[in-house]
């Protein structure tokens, strides 16, 4: 996925030379992935395509496999639900927040999302690594309800409903993966996120 700038803050020269720098790396190891396939791409190739030494590529990404794993949803997740009603449930909040920048990133970066999407679920390593990155969205989603609510984000429940949030958001895009991207994503989240709304009546 791209990495995305969430700010409203303009950033300076410094930092916009580094985020093209940033993107330039991750756009052209999405490229060799896709001719070449993940496994066999090297940082020492990535590195060439970019036109940036191994050294600056070590500097945006500790690894290989960060390229893969790194991305700017939950920040962006977590922007657009702050900027929603307070007393608007969660679930509600994250279909609204859908239908503005965010759903916009969908859109923009499906080609990668896909491809990043398939290497996350067939390679073991980033599989892995993709457990960890999970919990830490949790986390994120669960530190918003807790804002919401003026609740603690360790209470168990605001826990339980973040991680139900994340299933969910992991199980429709292995679907679209699946289907090979041909549904459209946000509207998958807006049809069965609601499912979590009004609870499991089975």
């Amino acid at each position: 996925m791209t990495t995305h700038e969430t700010s409203a803050a303009p950033l300076g020269l410094r930092e916009r030379k580094k985020r093209q720098t940033r993107e330039r790396i991750r756009r052209e190891a999405y490229r060799l992935f896709a001719e070449h396939g993940y496994e066999t791409t090297t940082v020492d190739q990535i590195a060439d395509a970019a036109e940036v030494s191994p050294s600056t590529f070590f500097r945006y990404y500790p690894t290989k496999e960060d390229v893969v794993i790194q991305d700017e949803y939950d920040p962006a997740l977590a922007e657009a639900l702050r900027a929603r009603p307070a007393g608007e449930p969660i679930v509600d909040a994250i279909l609204n927040s859908l239908k503005g920048p965010l759903g916009q990133m969908l859109d923009q970066d499906r080609e990668d999302l896909l491809l990043r999407t398939r290497i996350t679920f067939t390679d073991p390593a980033i599989r892995a690594r993709n457990v960890v990155e999970q919990q830490r969205s949790e986390e994120v989603i669960a530190a918003i309800i807790a804002e919401r609510t003026g609740r603690d984000a360790t209470d168990l429940e605001i826990k339980c409903a973040a991680a139900a949030i994340i299933a969910v958001f992991t199980t429709l895009v292995r679907h679209w993966v699946e289907g090979d991207g041909q549904e459209d994503l946000a509207e998958l989240y807006r049809r069965h996120l609601p499912l979590l709304a009004r609870g499991l009546a089975f």
